[in-house]
């Protein structure tokens, strides 16, 4: 099942359910800490179904929300209104390496490794320079980075497809019905390039009502530390720091995730 966006489909109808309670992921406080300390209005870039923007908009923080798929726009403004939190003129339905908001922000992040969705190095680049342009002076862009997709393993075959592996099973609550989703992969380990499939199953007891294959090739491209910090330099962003995954500590080279921050001048 192919669109001009990733989250279509069963893919975006499930992504809340196939996740189960995020309320204590570790990313909920640490970007709140930064929006909070910042000051000002914020930008949440992929924000999807409002995972972290109507946590912050319900606690009384300035914070808008961009996302590439209208069907996950349409899921957050479904919830706000669930919950009476107020999203009018918050939300926007645009590409991040072609963002074009009249507003500056103090702060801009891109949870859930978002940004390594562009596969693309030119689009990418064009991403950096978008978050520059949005970021009022002194505002801060941060992103969190996966530099290596199988810490303490050995890396995959390169360029083989894995064998389809379970990733989760839940029971879908207005029917009763079970949702599974089922995924392969292949690494080109040359071009740090990750190709996926997604397979989406719907059942009533054991039979499958409904199956959807998502394929996206490639998928996600990953980064070494020094070349998420070159991003952020060949951009024009100073005043660079990495941290240990969603924490305020300094990142170590083994560290597998890290936050990059950087200042506009």
């Amino acid at each position: 099942m192919e669109a001009e966006y990733e989250y279509h489909g069963l893919k975006a109808e499930t992504w809340d359910l196939l996740r189960g309670d995020y309320s204590t992921w570790p990313d909920r406080p640490f970007y709140r800490a930064v929006i909070e300390r910042q000051g000002g209005r914020a930008l949440d870039v992929g924000c999807g179904t409002g995972r972290l923007l109507l946590d912050y908009v319900g606690a009384g923080l300035d914070v808008d929300g961009v996302d590439n798929s209208p069907e996950m726009l349409a899921l957050c403004r479904d919830k706000a209104a669930a919950h009476a939190i107020d999203v009018d003129g918050r939300l926007f339905e645009q590409r991040m390496e072609s963002l074009e908001l009249r507003r500056l922000y103090a702060t801009i992040c891109v949870p859930s490794s978002s940004f390594q969705l562009l596969t693309s190095e030119d689009a990418a680049a064009a991403a950096m320079r978008r978050f520059y342009q949005h970021l009022q002076p002194g505002g801060v862009l941060v992103m969190p980075f996966m530099s290596k997709l199988w810490p303490g393993e050995s890396a995959p075959a390169h360029l083989q497809w894995s064998d389809w592996f379970p990733f989760g099973e839940r029971t879908r609550p207005e029917d009763g019905a079970r949702v599974r989703r089922w995924v392969r992969t292949m690494y080109d380990l040359d071009q740090q390039l990750e190709h996926q499939e997604n397979r989406y199953e719907v059942l009533a007891g054991d039979a499958i009502v409904v199956t959807e294959t998502h394929a996206q090739s490639p998928a996600t491209r990953w980064y070494t530390q020094e070349q998420a910090l070159t991003l952020y330099m060949v951009a024009g962003f100073k005043k660079l720091r990495m941290t240990r995954a969603f924490t305020e500590e300094a990142a170590t080279a083994e560290d597998p995730t890290f936050c990059v921050f950087g200042t506009r001048p």
